[in-house]
């Protein structure tokens, strides 16, 4: 049996998290979804500060950049400058197809740029390009 795969989703529209979450139900892999609703949230979830001290190492991120308190990018650039967190796949996951926000991402050592679609069908289907392809085909590095 397979491990089970931890992700860490920083969303903060519910139902972007209901819909992620419904998508990958049926995925015939083990994982445990988590998700915080900003980048203050996610950084303290990542870093086990205050109430996630106990919480645990994400093997993906799925990240949102529009988020309050402290955005994704900035967000990214913690995450990447961090040598305990650098090695976690970072999807980005989000609304924003401005080719600045793509080249920041990517500079900023982004696995990934996915454009969120606002129509419901093609949104399952962009959760489900990345659970095939991150949680099936890519080997995630395991601390």
């Amino acid at each position: 049996m397979p491990n089970t795969i931890q992700i860490l989703m920083v969303e903060d529209n519910p139902g972007d998290v209901r819909l992620t979450k419904e998508s990958l139900k049926n995925n015939g892999v083990k994982h445990v979804l988590y998700n915080v609703g900003d980048g203050v949230e996610a950084l303290d979830f990542l870093f086990h500060r205050g109430s996630y001290a106990n919480a645990t190492r994400p093997d993906l991120i799925i990240l949102d950049l529009n988020i309050p308190k402290k955005n994704g990018l900035e967000v990214l650039k913690e995450i990447k400058e961090d040598p305990s967190l650098r090695r976690i796949p970072v999807v980005v996951l989000t609304t924003s197809g401005a080719r600045d926000d793509i080249m920041r991402s990517y500079d900023m050592h982004a696995n990934c740029y996915i454009i969120k679609s606002v129509n419901l069908d093609e949104f399952i289907n962009i959760v489900r390009f990345v659970e095939s392809f991150w949680l099936g085909i890519v080997r995630l590095p395991k601390e």
